[in-house]
């Protein structure tokens, strides 16, 4: 592995094809002939024995007493949340589902403590353990944000944090800051560890997320680039989400190279298209699994007015049993689960995450507004409903 003090990653220039910006159809995604794969550790990347006999096991606890079966569930460390806990704006807020209605009809504006406002965060965290961080993806924090962040959640709470663009999509990082230089450095690094100290110091930091787009294809480049950024934060846990196909066609290198840093490749569910990345929903690591579940809205992934518009998707509870299934047979070979949903449009994934909580037997924590079990019917007599819907201050 390269010294992280002496290596600089290559930005978007130095990776040809990776963020054509065609629409998917009229691509032609090729895969260069790679060398020999590396060779794996043993003890990192389950095979399909250990998960049959765990599908076995988790159909034998679904008929175990509910308090026995949460019991396992605590045991196993399963962590349930969302992706992201601020939607203050759009058609699609938590205001006035989630949270309480704004104190003036389309005031959006950010809350929180330093405003002498509600604190979205602490209401979340009376209900939720665990958090999926988006901000990260958009900004580097400063530490002293990370550090109310940690303050206003309970002991025991975790925050996964997702990268910023400049480590996974240059393209939309040169984008978003009028061509700045996308290459990756040391001081990069360093400046992302810094923004996490507070979290870490906290005992609150889960693993980091590297979200890569659909265009971030298997190529060599892509393969020597990933394995210098998970050796360049080899002090942190790490979830790898890869969207494109070219990954699952090359499962063993890909298997061998995140087994190589006992990096989690993240499973997640989304509209499937012709190059979206294949996957088992098994567990490639030891340490800890992490799902992401988007949501299935096809008719507007690609085609929206509104990014907010692809996540608008309610599963149902069919739909989430493969999940929970999937979850049950996970627990027992990793020493941690980690699931978010990302359907956040009008808190379809707070309800969702509800729902996988009823499933699997976790204790349904704090109350709801009327509200939110007006907007989700199946939730009523599953959460508990506050008496009056409490207002913003």
């Amino acid at each position: 592995m390269r010294d992280v003090a002496r290596f600089e990653a290559p930005g978007a220039s130095g990776w040809p094809g990776w963020f054509d910006r065609r629409p998917e159809s009229r691509r032609k995604h090729t895969l260069p002939a790679r060398g020999t794969a590396r060779a794996s550790r043993p003890d990192t990347c389950l095979e399909a024995g250990h998960i049959a006999a765990a599908a076995v096991a988790a159909r034998a606890r679904a008929d175990l007493p509910g308090l026995l079966r949460w019991a396992i569930v605590a045991q196993g460390l399963l962590r349930i949340g969302t992706s992201g806990w601020s939607y203050p704006g759009g058609r699609g807020t938590w205001n006035g589902v989630f949270y309480p209605v704004p104190p003036v009809a389309g005031d959006a504006r950010p809350r929180g403590p330093s405003r002498g406002g509600f604190d979205e965060l602490a209401y979340y965290a009376e209900r939720f353990d665990t958090v999926e961080v988006n901000s990260t993806f958009y900004r580097v924090p400063a530490p002293h944000v990370a550090a109310s962040w940690a303050r206003r959640t309970p002991a025991g709470f975790e925050f996964s944090v997702k990268l910023h663009p400049k480590f996974t999509n240059p393209a939309m990082f040169a984008a978003a800051t009028e061509g700045a230089d996308p290459t990756v450095r040391a001081a990069d690094v360093d400046a992302f560890r810094r923004a996490l100290e507070p979290l870490a110091a906290a005992a609150k930091l889960g693993p980091l997320l590297a979200q890569f787009p659909p265009s971030f294809t298997a190529t060599p480049e892509a393969f020597d680039y990933l394995g210098w950024l998970l050796g360049a934060l080899r002090d942190y846990r790490l979830a790898v989400e890869l969207r494109h196909r070219t990954w699952s066609d090359r499962r063993a290198d890909t298997l061998a190279l995140l087994g190589e840093h006992d990096a989690a490749w993240v499973q997640i569910d989304e509209p499937k298209f012709r190059f979206s990345v294949r996957q088992d929903f098994r567990p490639n690591v030891q340490g800890f699994a992490y799902l992401r579940l988007h949501g299935r809205n096809a008719a507007q992934w690609w085609d929206h007015d509104a990014s907010e518009d692809r996540y608008n998707y309610l599963y149902t509870a069919e739909e989430l049993e493969s999940f929970a299934e999937a979850a049950e047979a996970t627990r027992p070979l990793v020493r941690k689960l980690y699931l978010y949903l990302n359907n956040h449009f009008e808190a379809k994934a707070v309800a969702n995450a509800v729902m996988l909580k009823q499933r699997l037997g976790a204790p349904i924590a704090g109350e709801y507004a009327p509200a939110f079990v007006e907007r989700y019917p199946t939730l009523r007599g599953v959460v508990r409903v506050v008496a009056t819907s409490p207002r913003l201050l």
